[in-house]
């Protein structure tokens, strides 16, 4: 089990007895409005963990996905993860409950993750997106210095 640690916060795999604090955070709609997945049912909640447990056995691991655990309360409190895109390149991405927003736990997991990356997998790019409309995020992005390169956007055809 990957462990990873900041002033106030855990990173650790998922475990099965994590459902009850996950969903609390992804079966809300005002927490996840700028996801492409969610809100969530009881069963997707499953699956993500799941699917977490399995990822954090594989070897080497395609996707790394950090339950975090505010070290104070020992609470669940969201989710971070660093998923390999192409070789040597990963992308990042996180989520928080809304009840942890503006208290700065974002940045300190973000920068973890940036830290993790390159130096611990030797990554040489990290990237992460964001709606446009999620200031938050964004502003977790500037903070832990990642440059922006613009927005881009998805055609769909019929």
């Amino acid at each position: 089990m990957k462990i990873l640690e900041t002033e106030r916060l855990i990173l650790r795999s998922f475990v099965e007895g994590d459902f009850e604090a996950v969903h609390a955070y992804a079966s809300v709609a005002e927490n996840v409005i700028y996801m492409v997945w969610g809100p969530n049912d009881e069963s997707d909640t499953i699956e993500f963990i799941l699917q977490a447990i399995k990822h954090s056995k594989e070897v080497p691991c395609p996707n790394y996905q950090f339950a975090v655990i505010e070290k104070e309360s020992r609470k669940l409190i969201g989710a971070c993860n660093i998923v390999m895109v192409r070789e040597l390149e990963g992308e990042i991405g996180w989520i928080l409950h809304r009840d942890c927003w503006k208290q700065g736990f974002g940045t300190e997991m973000g920068k973890r993750l940036l830290q993790f990356g390159f130096q611990q997998l030797g990554l040489h790019r990290l990237i992460a997106y964001c709606d446009t409309e999620n200031y938050g995020s964004f502003r977790v992005m500037e903070k832990i210095g990642m440059r922006r390169e613009g927005p881009f956007s998805r055609k769909s055809t019929c």
